[in-house]
């Protein structure tokens, strides 16, 4: 899948509320680095320094969406009283994606018994180990990416023996995979994309995996509900927002809940989303990101 990139120029007073116009916007995610070279010490005590000029970079699944917000932005910038935003739109293309997260791909260690073993690589010959043979494909998921690697050290700490799977956002199917290898019965991969849907059903052959064991759908219509004892979504901070109802509707009472995907300054709107139906929390916590820990009440 690829992705849209809208990358915006503005002072540090008016960031956040233009980060929470380009969500409402359709944006995916979004991050502010600094515009300059201007160094960011340690800030006082309940304070949220920024630099003196804010970059952000927004991404969109639909180039459109991005047109759209770019027109918008710049619709603004024109009324009076407003102040000045640069913006830049830019094609993040699929092959850049894969580049990215082969490079220097090697086995790892995600914790307990489990490992992910690129094809090209040797397994360690650990006592009782759990391996997963991984080819991403053009598809998110290698277990190098700290979203991923949190998702895969909670899997190998509490093993879904005998459980259910949804794995929505499927990606490379490594976390459905690797959920099956740790001794669930099945699991359902669920991606918008059909490139992500072709590289988890090879991934899973490459596994031993047969498509019973592994289905895998596009998210036309909700899974079933009450039918998973696991959720798992390692996507982005919009679209998990958007599907609390969906993987709500999906876990049974007592399922466990992982979300992963999103910065630890995003993770309170997240959970807020998923109050109604989940006892949630911070579970693991890494570099900027977060994981999402939950129990389907």
């Amino acid at each position: 899948m690829s992705l849209t990139e809208l990358e915006l120029e503005t002072s540090p007073e008016n960031a956040e509320g233009l980060e929470d116009r380009l969500f409402a916007l359709g944006a995916q995610s979004v991050e502010l680095f600094d515009a300059g070279d201007e160094p960011l010490f340690e800030p006082p005590p309940g304070t949220h320094p920024l630099w003196s000029s804010v970059r952000l970079r927004a991404l969109f699944r639909d180039p459109l969406q991005a047109e759209i917000a770019r027109a918008a932005l710049q619709a603004q910038d024109s009324t009076p009283g407003a102040a000045p935003v640069g913006t830049q739109l830019s094609a993040l293309d699929d092959r850049d994606w894969v580049r990215a997260g082969l490079a220097g791909l090697t086995r790892i260690h995600s914790g307990g018994p489990l490992w992910i073993v690129p094809s090209w690589e040797t397994p360690p010959d650990v006592p009782n180990g759990v391996y997963v043979h991984l080819d991403p494909g053009l598809a998110f998921g290698t277990g190098s990416h700290p979203t991923t690697a949190m998702c895969l050290a909670a899997l190998a700490a509490v093993p879904p023996a005998g459980q259910t799977v949804l794995d929505y956002g499927c990606g490379s199917g490594i976390l459905a995979i690797a959920s099956l290898k740790l001794g669930a019965t099945s699991a359902l991969g669920v991606d918008i994309d059909p490139q992500a849907l072709q590289a988890t059903r090879l991934n899973a052959a490459r596994n031993g995996i047969d498509e019973p064991r592994l289905p895998t759908a596009t998210p036309d219509r909700d899974p079933p509900a009450a039918a998973f004892d696991l959720v798992l979504a390692n996507i982005l901070a919009g679209p998990l927002i958007e599907l609390a109802p969906t993987l709500a509707r999906a876990a049974r009472p007592g399922a466990r809940l992982l979300l992963a995907g999103l910065l630890d300054r995003q993770a309170e709107p997240v959970m807020a989303a998923y109050r109604d139906a989940f006892d949630i929390a911070i579970g693991d916590r890494r570099d900027d990101w977060v994981l999402l820990v939950g129990q389907r009440r």
